[in-house]
Order: C-alpha cells, then sequence, then structure tokens
C-alpha cells in the first residue's frame, strides 16, 4: 500500500537520523530568569533567545499587565489583515517602527519565518538576481527557493567573491538583490554593511536585503541593530528584524520604501494567508519598543559577557569566530557534540549541539547564546566546564 510505503520510508529515514546522530526532538522546558528547567533538573540556560533578558523579567511583565484592560485585551484577530483582522495596533506598531528606524514605511508579519519566505517571492520575477551569503538562514533560503528569481550563493562573508559575482552576472538581470544577515545566527559574526552599501551602489539596479533578526535590541545605541550601529539604516532597501528574541515578544518587521510595502500587501502570501497576530501581542510590542532605548545596561552588561566568554573559549583550543553575543563551540564530529552537550547539561549547562544540515557537515557544535542577566562568576563556571 502507499501509506505503508510511506511511513516506512519516513522510519527509514528516522533510523538513519538517529545513526547519523542527527535525529531531534522536543524537549518540555521551563524558563525562568538565568535557567531553563528540563524535568526536574534546572539548568544554567545557554540556548535562549531572550538576549536581554525581557521575556523572563517579572517586573517588566507586571507594568504591561498594569495597563491592560478589558477594552485593549483583544486576544484574536479573528482573521487575515486583509479582512477584519488589521487592528489598530498594527497601525500604532508600524507608526511607532517608522518613527524608531527613521523610514519611510513598516510591515509586520506574523513571525520572521513568515517575513523571510514572503517577501522575495513576491517581489522577484525571472530577470532577478540575488545574491546570498553562504550563511543566511534557513527562512531566506527557502524565501529564495520559492522565487522566481536565478540565485548565486557567496562564500561566506567573502565580499571579494560577491564581488566577482556582481561583476560577472549583474548586467544580465533588471535586478539585483544582495542577501544576509547583520549578525548570522550559527557563528554570531557580523556583516560589514557600508561595504555591502558602497558596493550596490557601485552596480544599477541593486538593493540590500538585511536580516537583523539577531541585532535588533542589541546593538546601537537605541538598541536598533547593526544598521544603527554603522549608521546606514537609510541605505538599506529591506531592513527585516523579530520581534521574538532580543524584542521578546511574537513576529517579524520589514522597513522598506512605500512601494514595497503597498505591493507585498497585494503579493506577498504569507501576509495575505494568514489570520493576523492577536492585537494583545502587537500591544506588548509597541510596550517593549517604547522601552527599547532604556536597556543601555543590558546591552552593555551583554556585550561584557561575551567578550569574556570568547577569550575562555579560545584559551580552551577551540574556534570561535563570533563577534557578538552567540558563541559557537566548534567541534567538528556529530557524535562528539552531542556528547560534549550531554556533558554540559550533566554540569548544570543548559545548551544544545547544533549539526547538519543546520550547519555545514564538519563544524558541528555547541551553540551557546548569552543574555544580559547573565553574570561573570555564571561565565567563568561554564568556561571551566568547557
Amino acid at each position: 500500500m502507499i501509506e505503508n510505503s510511506l511511513i516506512q520510508r519516513i522510519e527509514d529515514e528516522l533510523f538513519a537520523l538517529e545513526k547519523q546522530g542527527n535525529k531531534r526532538k522536543l524537549p518540555l522546558i521551563k524558563q525562568q530568569e538565568n535557567t531553563a528547567q528540563e524535568h526536574v533538573k534546572e539548568h544554567y540556560n545557554l540556548s535562549s533567545n531572550d538576549y536581554l533578558g525581557l521575556a523572563t523579567d517579572q517586573i517588566l511583565r507586571q507594568e504591561f499587565l498594569n495597563s491592560v484592560t478589558k477594552d485593549n485585551a483583544v486576544f484574536s484577530a479573528s482573521s487575515s489583515r486583509l479582512l477584519t483582522g488589521n487592528h489598530a495596533r498594527y497601525t500604532q506598531l508600524e507608526t511607532k517602527l517608522c518613527q524608531m528606524f527613521g523610514t519611510e514605511s513598516a510591515l509586520v508579519f506574523n513571525s520572521g519565518y513568515h517575513m523571510n519566505v514572503g517577501i522575495l517571492p513576491a517581489v522577484c520575477d525571472t530577470q532577478t538576481l540575488i545574491l546570498a551569503d553562504k550563511g543566511v538562514h534557513a527562512s531566506l533560503i527557502d524565501g529564495i527557493r520559492l522565487s522566481n528569481a536565478t540565485c548565486y550563493r557567496y562564500r561566506h562573508s567573502d565580499y571579494t567573491h560577491l564581488t566577482h559575482l556582481l561583476t560577472k552576472y549583474a548586467h544580465r538581470f533588471t535586478s539585483i538583490i544582495i542577501v544576509t544577515e547583520s549578525i548570522f545566527s550559527m557563528d554570531g559574526d557580523c556583516t560589514d554593511l557600508n561595504y555591502l552599501v558602497s558596493l550596490k551602489q557601485r552596480f544599477p539596479n541593486t538593493l540590500l536585503y538585511v536580516d537583523e533578526a539577531h541585532a535588533v535590541g542589541v546593538r546601537g545605541i537605541q538598541g536598533l541593530g547593526c544598521a544603527e550601529e554603522q549608521q546606514c539604516i537609510a541605505d538599506i532597501d529591506f531592513l527585516t528584524g523579530t520581534f521574538g528574541k532580543a524584542l521578546a515578544s511574537v513576529g517579524g518587521y520589514l522597513l522598506c520604501r512605500e512601494p514595497i510595502r503597498n505591493y507585498l500587501i497585494n503579493k506577498a502570501r504569507t501576509l495575505l494567508f494568514t489570520t493576523a497576530l492577536p492585537p494583545i501581542n502587537l500591544l506588548w510590542s509597541i510596550f517593549i519598543l517604547e522601552r527599547l532605548s532604556e536597556f543601555t545596561d543590558r546591552r552593555q552588561n551583554l556585550h561584557k559577557n561575551s567578550l569574556l566568554l570568547k577569550q575562555h573559549i579560545i584559551a580552551k583550543g577551540f574556534n570561535c569566530p563570533s563577534e557578538s553575543h552567540i558563541l559557537p563551540v566548534i567541534i567538528g564530529n556529530n557524535k562528539e557534540t552531542v556528547l560534549k552537550a550531554e556533558d554540559l547539561q550533566q554540569k548544570g549547562f543548559y545548551v544544545l549541539p547544533i549539526r547538519p544540515p543546520t550547519v555545514p557537515e564538519g563544524t558541528s557544535r555547541i551553540r551557546i547564546s548569552l543574555t544580559a542577566t547573565m553574570t561573570s562568576s555564571m561565565i567563568k563556571q561554564l568556561a571551566a566546564s568547557l
């Protein structure tokens, strides 16, 4: 039977994944300020994207709850944004984003994944060339695959290779989009955004798409990301970020020119064909954005912790290319990486192994995500256990 052959193939693939040390499971975790509790054991949490510690801040949470009334506590949008789900909170949130970033328009999506999978298929046609960094996130790769564009990947952060591809292929297309992240999610290294801006200005009809998912909240004087830090917000054509990491909420945002926003409202399937975000979540996002510039001390502490841990990782003989709060301990072998993660968990640190296909073969690693609420004492305990 077809059904049985399908189940058999799935079971065979699961067995192969387990044999390779690549089979994943969903853990049940309870998160508190600096800890993650799995079953009954409590660990220091080194796998969260709550970079500023806002998601577990009880004082901040209570302040928000005190502002909630029966009139603004709307728990479901009940429809897509094009039908009846475009609540006034969307306008408020998108206006706030434009004011903070100084951009022409903003568009909020249900998640970073919805955003990255939806934008490129909408704006690209067969005369579009995408040049994407080899290290971009899976959501961007999926968006590229769903588009009608021709795509070439340039070697990770290799701008000489990118320039070569532009020189070789740009004249064959009517539009070119360079796609990158500002802080890469697996290596924690950063992009020279100003160099990419200067590069796009050398080649006509070239646009720049930058995903700030891991930078917003963390970088820049106001916490607006690497584009703020490198003073090039106005030079980026598609500036995206997420609310689900440092900003402790849910959703993704795009900052762009007004015609692009209007076009996506008509063409982006991941925006059109899904129920809108609950207005209560939008209200929380606004609440966080209004306070984002006040979290300077948290950003500084996170930076200090990151520098300290990187020194310890390198001193232990591990490769660590990080320039941020995401610090990989690159081990290489899948099974050795899993064993190392289990050893650290036994020692009280909640870390997870990152294996192919998430990272290239031979680069399996422990990915450590630091938060602003961690202390130097915790960092030193972790370093001693590596």
